[in-house]
């Protein structure tokens, strides 16, 4: 919570409404449990998709049998919501099984097989049946992330499908680019966004530790 904290400090506008309100609440004196259930009540809810987008290191990080527990504990530092926590899972564990060597299919049916709430392993197993809606909910962004990835034949096309679709276009994007990343890796990503790309330096070198830091 502290280091998520430190990183909101920095750059608040990285986060949305959920998670702003928990670290306000835990920097005035509320303990870290206790400040995610109390956001929960007072907004009517957790279901937002900030733990989504913020969770793809875990599964760099964990090994597939580690991470579904990990995700989760990590999503409800924020996102008390059930839901919220399963589709962290649904994308880490993909994102775990990619980066250490699984296909597409295995990734995405290990995945589904995993996850714990039946209606959204309804809505990501037959991802093509449902509309794509690219809102704040969790589960919607999950969805619209998980389409454009599976449907994708390179990580640009991936990330162009999700974040043309508007909406919450920023988190969409980001998760999608998560797991075609861990699919296909930094070299299939093209040239020129890579030379544009702010504090590319820095990032790749933090990407580098994680990996190198990963177990395996």
């Amino acid at each position: 919570m502290q280091r998520l904290i430190r990183a909101y400090l920095r750059a608040p506008r990285f986060f949305g409404p959920t998670s702003s309100a928990v670290f306000e609440l835990v920097r005035r004196g509320a303990g870290a449990s206790a400040a995610a259930v109390l956001v929960h009540r007072l907004h009517g809810g957790s279901r937002s998709n900030g733990s989504v987008m913020r969770g793809p290191p875990i599964g760099i990080f964990y090994r597939p049998t580690r991470v579904r527990d990990v995700s989760i504990g990590c999503s409800r530092l924020t996102h008390c919501d059930r839901v919220a926590g399963e589709c962290s899972a649904f994308v880490n564990l993909m994102a775990s099984l990619l980066c250490r060597g699984s296909t597409r299919d295995a990734a995405f049916s290990q995945a589904l097989d995993a996850c714990a709430d039946p209606v959204l392993a309804d809505l990501l197993a037959a991802y093509r049946r449902y509309p794509l809606d690219p809102s704040l909910d969790a589960a919607a962004a999950t969805h619209c992330a998980v389409a454009c990835f599976m449907e994708a034949e390179t990580p640009e096309d991936a990330i162009l499908r999700a974040v043309n679709l508007g909406g919450d276009t920023d988190t969409i994007g980001a998760i999608a680019g998560a797991l075609a990343g861990a699919a296909w890796g930094v070299d299939a990503l093209p040239a020129r966004w890579l030379a544009s790309l702010q504090d590319a330096p820095v990032l790749i070198t933090l990407a580098m530790r994680l990996a190198a830091a990963s177990r395996p």
